[in-house]
């Protein structure tokens, strides 16, 4: 796998990868037109008081439609949770998006719409069982010669706890990323979101770190930690991946 990922990276090096990856953030950029790109995490591993959670190969496959827009499909392929006296594995939920660039390449400030479905396809002690989506609304800007500050308001429509209706949820997000050296880049973020549950509004703060190597044009290398800033959220999240232009 290693070797057919080298050999896409190496081939056609007029282009350069854009991932998401790795932090929260969403980028504004878009797969190239007529190319697929693959970004993968290796492993995912969450940890609160009572709860491990960890996934292996959660990976979206992009396909560029145009110069400014893609379509997205992520799956996740195997997820375990573990709990007091109750332990689920399988594989976990689909989701599809689209996302497409509202600005130029070149503008100064970089926007960009993602509606986005999630489709129930883990089974129920892995997921809840609904379909739910929202719209993603990813803003960033070049901060001086190698910095960029990215905001990432959220809308979703999710499932009520109680499985009888929906509700909305808003998530908010502050990123800034740095070029420490022309392949390498680091990126601190802090994330929120307030989820408006009719059983009980619930606040989530994390604090984020993530660092990304360019391993070639089309080869990128990922890792990063999630820290929870209160109860409510997760104490830590480790992850590490890959992004791969085709």
């Amino acid at each position: 796998m290693l070797a057919i990922l080298l050999a896409a990276a190496a081939a056609a090096p007029d282009l350069t990868i854009c991932a998401d990856r790795p932090s929260k953030a969403n980028g504004a950029c878009t797969a190239p037109v007529g190319h697929w790109q693959i970004e993968a995490s290796a492993i995912d591993w969450t940890h609160s008081s009572d709860t491990d959670v960890a996934s292996i190969g959660q990976t979206f496959a992009k396909l560029g439609l145009s110069s400014s827009s893609d379509v997205e499909v992520g799956f996740t392929p195997y997820v375990s949770i573990k709990q007091p006296g109750s332990d689920a594995s399988g594989v976990g939920d689909a989701v599809v998006r689209y996302k497409q660039r509202l600005t130029t390449a070149d503008a100064p400030v970089q926007a960009a719409l993602i509606p986005f479905v999630k489709l129930p396809t883990a089974a129920h002690s892995i997921g809840n069982g609904k379909v739910e989506g929202g719209l993603a609304v990813p803003l960033s800007t070049a901060v001086g010669k190698s910095m960029t500050l990215t905001l990432g308001p959220e809308v979703d429509m999710l499932a009520d706890g109680d499985g009888h209706g929906y509700h909305a949820a808003i998530t908010n997000l502050i990123n800034l990323g740095w070029s420490a050296v022309p392949k390498l880049s680091l990126s601190a973020e802090l994330w929120n979101n307030t989820n408006f549950d009719p059983g009980g509004t619930q606040h989530l703060w994390s604090a984020d770190a993530s660092a990304a190597y360019l391993a070639s044009n089309r080869l990128q290398l990922d890792a990063g930690a999630n820290f929870g800033l209160n109860r409510a959220t997760a104490d830590i999240e480790l992850y590490g991946g890959v992004s791969v232009l085709f």
